[in-house]
């Protein structure tokens, strides 16, 4: 006899076993089915929290395809999606703010000459030259050769060389190398080995540990910039933070050297703080939790300030008891978890990602009309308060009705909600209050790339200058500020950057790198 599959849920289980139950079978009889259908329930209870399982293994190996909805709802009239204007998808020539610009005059005509063609009129300049790019490809590091020429003298036998003109520099690796070493190694992950490869190939030699010199002495040149961001991040009107596992070798040899040692984890944490708008990350790796990290960095913080917003994931070590805030957690976190068993409970988890979408348009729509805090507040009460108390009822009737059983996936996914509820709802009672923590989670993607192309770093204090290049270069990145150009121009200021880090902000460094202090 061949098997057949079906599948049953717990309601259509119970619904069998009543009518059994009334039906004139043997007690034992009775007690074999409910067995057997007992027996079906853990199975498929089983089945699917192992699927969830290799979902989320597969996704910390090759990471998350997408979390969008793939049944989007459809958007009430009035909403903040315009049609995207079609286009060829390539970068116009305004795009390429970097590039070097060259004047090419016509081969032929010239300004206020007469018109070929009609012999009366007159050749006026266009104020909008025609733009054409061309892309070349060159080495990171390029090597320029001064061939100083030398005199000796025939009866003496002095020989006389010619001085070094003044844009050959008086160092070898100038400020513009040191930038462009830091962007490549903590901007965008490559390794020194690799670096050095790339540049052999080129005849440009450039061995790992001669660079590893020159971001060690570059470092020592700008770290006040680095303790100034920490200054004024600490005074954030919101503060999000989140962490992700490193790995220290010096570090690691004491956890094996130490008996028993205390704790042994290392991680890099990200804080990523918002005041006036203005945004600073910054990162610290080593032995402490994102939580004790943001406890040092609100000690700087003024005591006539109110308590900041802080938004992470609900992680307890997120938090400390060194440090008072107003609590918000990641809204995007409680739908993930909905997202990862979309398969197993279609309707349900539908229903949550539907609604929560309906809270992310309406937060779009505050954005696109660039409403105050108070205002934004207001329109949230007023348009996604009231799905959110629906949701919530719909949640905890799941459980007490007993539809759900609560060791289930979608138990589990329900009471992550209903647990951390008040603050997933921050943004319905606060001003300024996020719905997630996606722009730290992106910005930690910084020191992933680091940990996934490296794998480590060798020492603690290798570990702080990695710290300091990150902060500096994403916060030109969040400030939208050329890290290369903001680098190299701290390098030519060091002993300003010393007098008075305020005025070597991102931000304001350009008004201040043309004064005399700055010469």
């Amino acid at each position: 006899m061949k098997a057949k599959k079906i599948e049953i849920t717990v309601t259509e289980a119970e619904a069998l076993l009543a009518r059994v139950n009334e039906s004139s079978l043997a007690q034992d009889d009775y007690e074999l089915i409910k067995g057997l259908v007992d027996t079906v329930i853990i199975l498929n209870e089983a089945v699917s929290n192992k699927s969830t399982s290799i979902k989320k293994l597969l996704q910390m190996v090759f990471g998350h395809k997408t979390e969008k909805n793939k049944n989007p709802p459809k958007k009430k009239k009035g909403n903040c999606n315009k049609k995207k204007k079609k286009g060829h998808g390539k970068n116009a020539a305004e795009d390429y703010t970097g590039a070097k610009r060259q004047q090419v005059l016509h081969d032929l005509l010239q300004h206020c000459g007469l018109c070929p063609d009609c012999d009366d009129g007159k050749l006026y300049r266009l104020s909008t030259p025609s733009l054409v790019v061309r892309i070349k490809g060159t080495s990171p590091f390029l090597g320029i050769i001064f061939e100083l020429e030398q005199l000796r003298c025939n009866i003496c036998g002095k020989v006389f060389t010619a001085s070094l003109p003044p844009e050959a520099g008086t160092q070898k690796y100038d400020e513009t190398a040191s930038a462009m070493l830091a962007l490549l190694r903590y901007g965008n992950g490559l390794p020194l080995n690799r670096i050095a490869k790339l540049q052999n190939g080129f005849g440009i030699p450039f061995a790992a540990s001669t660079q590893w010199d020159v971001i060690e002495k570059f470092a020592d040149r700008i770290h006040p910039v680095f303790t100034e961001l920490i200054k004024q991040a600490s005074q954030g009107d919101v503060i999000h933070n989140d962490d992700t596992t490193m790995k220290i070798l010096e570090l690691m040899i004491e956890n094996q050297i130490i008996p028993k040692p205390s704790r042994t984890g290392i991680f890099t944490t990200n804080i990523l703080s918002i005041i006036d708008g203005r945004k600073i990350a910054l990162f610290f790796t080593g032995r402490k939790h994102a939580g004790e990290n943001l406890a040092q960095v609100l000690e700087h913080r003024k005591s006539s300030l109110d308590e900041p917003i802080q938004m992470c994931d609900a992680l307890s070590r997120n938090f400390s008891e060194d440090f008072k805030t107003i609590l918000a957690n990641c809204l995007a976190h409680g739908r993930r978890n909905f997202v990862r068993i979309v398969n197993d409970f279609p309707e349900q988890c539908q229903y949550v990602i539907d609604t929560l979408g309906e809270v992310y348009h309406n937060d779009a729509i505050a954005s696109e009309k660039n409403m105050t805090p108070e205002q934004r507040l207001n329109f949230h009460q007023t348009n996604s308060g009231g799905m959110m108390e629906e949701l919530h009822c719909w949640l905890k009737k799941q459980f007490d009705d007993n539809i759900v059983e609560p060791n289930s996936n979608l138990g589990q996914a329900i009471k992550y909600m209903i647990k951390h509820w008040e603050r997933l709802t921050l943004f319905l009672r606060t001003e300024k209050a996020p719905l997630d923590n996606n722009i730290c989670e992106q910005a930690i993607k910084m020191a992933i790339l680091h940990r996934k192309n490296s794998l480590f770093y060798k020492t603690e204090h290798g570990a702080y200058i990695g710290d300091l290049f990150m902060t500096l270069i994403h916060t030109c990145n969040l400030s939208k500020i050329n890290p290369f150009d903001y680098l190299t121009e701290l390098h030519k200021n060091t002993s300003a950057i010393f007098k008075n880090p305020k005025l070597w902000m991102p931000w304001n460094y350009k008004e201040n790198s043309n004064t005399p202090m700055a010469a």
